[in-house]
This record gives structure tokens, C-alpha cells and sequence, in this order.
């Protein structure tokens, strides 16, 4: 009897253990993207909304990824442990921002969002600590 239990115990441990870092994985996502458009340059307001976070389809029969139209609103993209998620900006002129040109200096903002990201995952981890 004493090995059901355990074996109950462990099986539930595990459940406990993949959502919350299918919890820490959807935090941290959510907070990068907040953070790339928090550092993006709002001139005209096009490049800051044109970002979008979408993910692939998840089976090959589906014709198409989700993406929920809103600039960092990851809640109902269903993407599983190990899955993807694509962000990134639709505006012609994002490059140009992100890297400069012309001997402008660019803004970085994804990168500069992306060296944030261990510490993005700390915080995530920590945040949703039982």
C-alpha cells in the first residue's frame, strides 16, 4: 500500500513541478516582451505597436500559429513546455531602429531586453514560488 501512495505522491509532484515551470516559462516571456517594448522609442507610436508575440501551430495539420493581437498579452497562446514563441515587430522601419543606420546609433531594444533575461527568470522563478 505504502508504494501506491508513493508512487502517487511522486506522480503529483511531478504535475506540481511542469506547471510551475510552464508558470515560470509564460512569466519570463511575458515580462521580455514588456521589456522590449518598454526600451522601444515611441515617436509616431507604429513601431511600438507593431509588436506582436505569436506562436507556431502545434500540430502539422493546423494551417496557422496563434497570435492574439495584442502587443504582450501571452495569456491564450497555449504554448506547451518546450514550445515557441515568436516575437518581434512588423514595422518596416524595426531594424533600423533596433541597430541604427545612417550613422544613427540604434536603440537596441531587443537586445538590450534580451541581456535582461536571466535575471527575468529569476524574478519569474521567484514570483511564482508557492
Amino acid at each position: 500500500m505504502a508504494s501506491s501512495n508513493f508512487s502517487n505522491d511522486i506522480a503529483a509532484w511531478a504535475e506540481r513541478t511542469k506547471k510551475r515551470m510552464e508558470e515560470v516559462v509564460n512569466f519570463s516571456a511575458q515580462r521580455l516582451a514588456e521589456a522590449i517594448v518598454e526600451a522601444t522609442p515611441v515617436a509616431s507610436g507604429e513601431l511600438v505597436n507593431s509588436f506582436r508575440v505569436s506562436a507556431p501551430p502545434r500540430q502539422s495539420g493546423d494551417a496557422e500559429g496563434k497570435d492574439d493581437g495584442q502587443p504582450v498579452n501571452l495569456a491564450g497562446l497555449g504554448v506547451s513546455l518546450g514550445g515557441l514563441i515568436h516575437m518581434g515587430f512588423t514595422a518596416a522601419h524595426a531594424a533600423a531602429v533596433e541597430y541604427g543606420r545612417d550613422g544613427q546609433a540604434g536603440q537596441g531594444m531587443v537586445r538590450l531586453a534580451a541581456r535582461q533575461w536571466p535575471d527575468i527568470v529569476e524574478r519569474a522563478a521567484r514570483d511564482t514560488a508557492d
